[in-house]
C-alpha cells in the first residue's frame, strides 16, 4: 500500500527525522499538488496537497504514518552561461527573461535548459556557453509566485 503525504516540511525543518527513502525529481516534476511519486527503492508516495507547491531540494514529504521522504533535485542537462562581466550578466538575463525562459541566476553565471537556438543567440551576444549536468533551481517567475498560470496571461497593456 502506498504512503500518503499531505504536508511538506521545508528543508531544515524536519528536526532529526531520518528519511525512509528519497524521490529524485527534475525542476518541472518538483512543481506539484497531487501526484504519485516513485521513491528510489521502488515504493510510492501519494502527494495530495491543498495547493500547488514548488518542492525544493531537501524538503521532506511527511507521510500520514509520521515518516518522511526526502526530495532530491535531479541532475539535468543544462547550459552554463558565463558573461563577460556583471553588466553583461544583466543583459543576458534580460534576453532570457524576454523569451520567458526558466533560468537559475547566480553570481557570475546563469543556468538554463539546453536549447540550441537559445545557445546560438547567447553566443552571438558574447556569452561563453558550456554543457553541464547538475541540479536545476530556477527562479520562480512573478506570475507563478502570484498564483497565476504562466500560460494564461497576456501582454496587452492598453
Amino acid at each position: 500500500m502506498p504512503y500518503r503525504s499531505t504536508e511538506i516540511l521545508p528543508h531544515g525543518t524536519g528536526g532529526d527525522r531520518t528519511p525512509i527513502d528519497v524521490v529524485v525529481l527534475t525542476h518541472d516534476q518538483r512543481h506539484v499538488r497531487r501526484k504519485l511519486l516513485h521513491m528510489q527503492h521502488d515504493d510510492v508516495v501519494m502527494l495530495d496537497l491543498k495547493a500547488p507547491v514548488q518542492l525544493a531540494h531537501g524538503d521532506l514529504l511527511l507521510t500520514e504514518t509520521g515518516e518522511v521522504v526526502e526530495v532530491i533535485a535531479a541532475e539535468e542537462e543544462l547550459y552554463e552561461v558565463a558573461p563577460k562581466d556583471r553588466l553583461h550578466l544583466v543583459e543576458l538575463a534580460w534576453h532570457l527573461g524576454n523569451r520567458h525562459l526558466t533560468a537559475q541566476i547566480e553570481e557570475g553565471r546563469i543556468l538554463i535548459l539546453r536549447d540550441h537556438v537559445i545557445r546560438d543567440m547567447l553566443v552571438g551576444l558574447g556569452a561563453l556557453v558550456r554543457d553541464v549536468s547538475e541540479p536545476f533551481h530556477p527562479v520562480r517567475g512573478a506570475y507563478h509566485s502570484a498564483g497565476h498560470d504562466h500560460g494564461h496571461h497576456n501582454h496587452n497593456h492598453g
